[in-house]
């Protein structure tokens, strides 16, 4: 990884990190419940999305107090969504990020209220980020609720298990994960662009970028399935094709992800060239996803 990303990565973590612990230990809840949300949300992950939002504000030249509480928001549904992919209805995995996942430890009832948990108190950060306006507040509640719910996220997730009975085309994958995964990192970079002023011209690019580095996440992830290191990975390698899951490789052919993944990776840097400093950080972020754990 790049070295002044890895700093900047490094930074923004230990940043967020306590505002993540301190979102759930302040709650009055059972306590085996909060063990279960944080077990999981402080299981380690490179914290991408909040890093994006981050990035935006950096390569902007912007500053805003509400930058780790929004970061966290996002965070927490990411982690919700995690949990509950892992369980036996969904994905049934034993391991995440290297470790049992959520109901292994705690059972599938502790884990499915924790992820349900975490989704809730999301929007409770929102409401309570500093210096931030009515109307942005608002704002940025809409946007991740479209990102998260029934018209992103949640929804993709729903069009995957339907295609499980079918082989789908370009298309129709390409449809489920702008969805499933691409919502979710869409909106990190839409909120840095809320929270630093940005034109209507520069959210633009910024989410056509977002929407590009979506799909090159889940195509190297697909990539990784195949011929990942476990030891990097934190994940089973070959877990999809035990499931005949549609990937970017079952239907494009390996050699055909990696080339729809460079053409992501090219977009995604094209829609950021409005950005003034020669080496932008989102840029970094485009270079990482592609490249990671390769």
């Amino acid at each position: 990884m790049n070295e002044q990303l890895s700093r900047f990565m490094e930074n923004r973590a230990d940043d967020l990190t306590p505002v993540l612990e301190g979102t759930v230990r302040r709650l009055n809840a059972p306590s085996v419940l909060k063990e279960s949300m944080l077990y999981s949300l402080l299981a380690g992950g490179k914290r991408i999305r909040p890093i994006l939002l981050s990035a935006v504000l950096h390569d902007l030249g912007k500053v805003h107090p509400a930058e780790m509480h929004i970061g966290a928001a996002v965070e927490l549904i990411h982690t919700y969504s995690l949990i509950h992919d892992d369980l036996p209805s969904m994905d049934d995995d034993d391991l995440r990020r290297g470790k049992p996942t959520n109901h292994k430890v705690f059972g599938e009832a502790a884990a499915i209220l924790a992820g349900d948990a975490l989704l809730t108190e999301s929007f409770g950060i929102i409401g309570r980020a500093p210096a931030l306006s009515p109307e942005d507040k608002l704002a940025l509640i809409g946007l991740l609720v479209k990102a998260s719910g029934a018209e992103g996220m949640v929804g993709g997730q729903m069009l995957d298990i339907q295609s499980e009975e079918e082989t789908l085309t370009e298309k129709g994958l390409e449809q489920v994960h702008r969805l499933k995964t691409g919502a979710l990192l869409s909106f990190p970079v839409e909120a840095g662009a809320v929270l630093a002023g940005a034109t209507m011209p520069e959210r633009e690019n910024l989410l056509r970028y977002a929407r590009h580095i979506g799909l090159a996440f889940q195509i190297q992830d697909d990539i990784l399935d195949v011929e990942g290191d476990e030891k990097l990975t934190g994940k089973k390698s070959g877990a999809d094709a035990e499931q005949g899951k549609n990937t970017y490789p079952s239907v494009l052919t390996l050699e055909g992800a990696k080339q729809k993944l460079a053409h992501h990776h090219t977009e995604a840097v094209k829609a950021i060239s409005f950005l003034r400093s020669p080496e932008p950080m989102l840029r970094l972020i485009a270079d990482y996803i592609v490249y990671r754990a390769s």
